[in-house]
Formats: C-alpha cells, structure tokens, sequence
C-alpha cells in the first residue's frame, strides 16, 4: 500500500521532472506545479493556484497524484478544486507543518 506521502510506483518515476506541468483536479485544472519533492515518505507537489485564489501555493501529498502525461505536461490528481483551494497555505515546512498538512489530508 502506497502512503499518502509516496508516489504510486506506476504513476511517477523517480527521475521524472514534472516542475512547470499543469494540475488537473477532477473537476478541472487549478494550476500550475512550481516544486516538487521525490524524498521517500515524503512526497509532495507545491501546486500554485494562480488566479483561483490570487497566487496562492497549495502542498498537495504525491499520494493523490493519478496520472502523469509528459507529452502534454499535465499531472492529474484525485482532489477537487475546492480541496486544493481549501487545504493548508503552503509555507516553509517543518513538523508543525507536516503535522498540519497530515490532519487535512487524513480527513479527506
């Protein structure tokens, strides 16, 4: 069973880039991906909104991530729009952060 916080093997190698791809919620694109961590049980995709919410950045988990399109740089995810817009601000992490990060994403 994958974690929250691991890309699904299928879905993600290890040596893919996808810095600059756009977000795809299932009801719809929210943004655009500005960093991205590989780090094991530690994974996560920094998502910036753009206009949906003024530039805000969502920290989204690797776990939701479903699909991967590299020819149209696209990264489809199992959230919707309002989940993302909805989850914590993105802000420098550390384990108050992840703590944070962890209760949002454990009630979806």
């Amino acid at each position: 069973m994958t974690s929250l916080w691991d890309y699904e093997a299928s879905v993600v190698r290890p040596d893919r880039d996808v810095v600059g791809y756009d977000v795809e919620a299932t009801d719809g694109g929210i943004g655009t991906i500005d960093e991205a961590s590989n780090g094991a049980g530690a994974s996560y995709l920094v998502v910036d909104t753009g206009f949906w919410i003024f530039g805000k950045k969502r920290l989204i988990p690797a776990g939701v991530v479903t699909k991967v399109d590299d020819e149209d740089r696209k990264v489809w995810v199992s959230m919707t729009k309002d989940q993302i817009k909805s989850a914590p601000d993105y802000a420098a992490r550390d384990r108050d952060d992840r703590d944070r990060y962890d209760g949002y994403y454990g009630s979806l």
